[in-house]
């Protein structure tokens, strides 16, 4: 079906071929291109311009096949039985070809005007593989290109295919019949100098080896976390200098308008300080843990760590995929939640996402840190504290397996799914292109998100701080309140209503207990560890406090980003409320055991 006279070229292919990138090439659109089935669940559109022409082009999921047993394959035969594109054109990656020349077949069966466009040329010649692209047409009897012009010979065939006549429709065959056909073209076509697979399986044999995997995995995890913590510091020290320059500018923007006292606590100490604080915590992390993240997706590891993770992870009813949203979650449990979308059967997407907030994400890391290195101070310090982060973060997978597996035998019950997995080959990551599309994709939005909770919740902050009922602020009456409950806990209400008031991000929950402690009337940030070790002293902190705190904000609701994040993925307002209770009475139950078994043994 031509647009206002524009054919409509369909791009489809397996995950991984370079299918989005061609489509950026033809097009001029960024679009986000991943090393993971799944990335792309929604067809991108775009315009595209050859020889005074133009074309529409459709970026089709990544998928295998057109069985219709995912998501993604739905999508794209669908669109394709539908008449919706004049032209299709199956990308198949040079190093790969007979898995990309099966799902040609297939397209074939659908469409009688179908081209083949092989990519990823340079990067199998490197590999010892080589395509004779015209011996390829004769053996599909259909237009073939490829090449350093890919996009350019793509809409050239596409403009030839679609004032052509069609070709007949391929009779339907079984998948034998099908991959028998895709290997004898393959076979024509393809010559192959050496072993091209022989580097991938010497690391393969390091990075997913019995014995080695775990550690490696290990490894690189702490090795993301330590670089994100590292270097985070000092631009979070720079956004926070600047945003306190902003807050007197604005503050005396309102002097000099002659506004009133309150609302200029309000908007400056109040809404802006808040904000500042989130953003100034949040993005510098951000900003360098979903690149490195990227580009071990880019590298072609990620996928690897499906694998690794699949026998633990299918242990609890889930499906090995999630092993890669729980990594995500490290850096924003946002992002984790989005991240689901590659788990194809429902049932084990919903896993996933009830339980991603279990996985600490790097809002609550600093918090986390500081509180650890004063209760090890003299017994092993920083070394003491990173052990006790990572025995956290051990705490979660745990608690998430544990999870899974209870929703599994009761409201989410269900055979788990058959787990196909691609190992794509190792690559060398377009390191420029990752960056910037990982801070633009993910770090921007969910940090947009935030912001938009932060300011409305400093408001309230600042509200609560100074609005007086009987003699006592109502930030000090709800402390008090929640004292009992706080006790019971192992904490106190101070702190627990400084979780209650950092629903809207992570990062303020400490300084707000601070706050609270110093009968302050805006958010209070400590100057140095031994000052927070003294209040947190004066106010009757344990190492009981410190631990119950550390677990509990392992284990409670998801903040306000992530609340909207599970609501917009799910629809269900019912799943999202079940996601903010099961990690809260999980941590709720630790703590409460925790503090009994301290006052019992004479420890509290």
């Amino acid at each position: 079906m031509a647009e206002a006279g524009r054919p409509v070229v369909a791009l489809v292919g397996n995950p991984n071929v370079g299918k989005s990138t061609l489509f950026n090439a033809a097009t001029g659109l960024r679009q986000h291109t991943g090393n993971w089935a799944g990335v792309t669940v929604s067809a991108a559109r775009g315009t595209a311009r050859r020889g005074g022409r133009e074309f529409t082009l459709i970026d089709l999921p990544g998928t295998y096949a057109l069985s219709a047993r995912s998501p993604e394959e739905e999508v794209t035969r669908a669109f394709l039985a539908g008449g919706g594109a004049d032209v299709t054109a199956v990308v198949c990656d040079a190093a790969c070809l007979e898995r990309g020349l099966i799902l040609f077949y297939q397209v074939r069966e659908l469409t009688g005007r179908a081209v083949v466009c092989v990519s990823m040329l340079d990067e199998a010649a490197r590999r010892g593989i080589s395509v004779d692209l015209e011996e390829l047409s004769r053996a599909l009897g259909a237009p073939v290109m490829g090449g350093g012009r890919g996009a350019e010979e793509l809409l050239d065939a596409a403009a030839e295919a679609a004032l052509g006549p069609p070709l007949p429709l391929l009779p339907p065959a079984g998948a034998a019949e099908q991959a028998a056909a895709a290997e004898r073209a393959a076979r024509r076509a393809v010559r192959t100098r050496g072993d091209p697979g022989a580097p991938d399986r010497r690391l393969d044999r390091v990075l997913t080896g019995r014995y080695t995997a775990l550690p490696c995995l290990a490894l690189l995890l702490l090795g993301v976390l330590w670089l994100t913590a590292v270097g985070a510091n000092v631009p979070s020290q720079w956004l926070s200098a600047l945003f306190a320059r902003g807050e007197a500018a604005l503050s005396a923007l309102l002097a000099a308008l002659s506004a009133p006292e309150w609302l200029r606590g309000a908007l400056a100490e109040g809404a802006f300080r808040v904000l500042g604080w989130v953003v100034s915590v949040m993005l510098p992390p951000m900003a360098i843990f979903f690149p490195l993240f990227a580009l071990l997706e880019e590298l072609g590891y990620l996928p690897r760590v499906a694998f690794v993770a699949d026998r633990a992870v299918q242990g609890c009813r889930a499906c090995g995929k999630q092993a890669l949203t729980m990594c995500m979650g490290l850096g924003c449990n946002a992002v984790g939640v989005t991240g689901c979308r590659i788990i194809d059967s429902p049932r084990e997407r919903l896993l996933a996402v009830l339980t991603n907030s279990l996985m600490p994400c790097n809002g609550r890391f600093p918090a986390m840190i500081a509180v650890f290195t004063l209760c090890f101070a003299g017994r092993g310090g920083a070394l003491a504290a990173a052990a006790a982060v990572a025995g956290v973060i051990a705490l979660g997978a745990g608690l998430t397996f544990l999870l899974c597996r209870l929703l599994s035998a009761t409201v989410l019950r269900g055979v788990p799914s058959a787990f196909t997995l691609e190992l794509p080959p190792y690559r060398r990551p377009r390191v420029g292109q990752v960056v910037v599309r990982s801070v633009l994709d993910r770090t921007l939005h969910v940090l947009a998100r935030a912001a938009a909770v932060a300011a409305p919740a400093g408001l309230l902050l600042w509200a609560l701080a100074h609005v007086e009922a009987g003699g006592v602020t109502l930030l000090s009456a709800l402390a008090g309140a929640l004292d009992p409950l706080g006790r019971l806990l192992g904490m106190d209400g101070a702190l627990l209503a400084a979780f209650l008031l950092g629903w809207p991000a992570n990062e303020i929950v400490l300084p707000i207990a601070l706050m609270i402690y110093l009968s302050g009337g805006s958010l209070t940030e400590w100057d140095s560890l031994a000052g927070l070790g003294q209040v947190l002293a004066d106010n009757g902190w344990t190492w009981l406090t410190a631990v119950c705190m550390a677990v509990f904000s392992l284990a409670h609701w998801p903040c306000a980003t992530t609340c909207l994040t599970i609501y917009r993925e799910t629809g269900r307002l019912r799943w999202t409320l079940l996601a903010m209770a099961l990690p809260t009475a999980a941590g709720g139950l630790l703590c409460a055991g925790i503090a009994a078994a301290a006052r019992l043994a004479g420890l509290a």
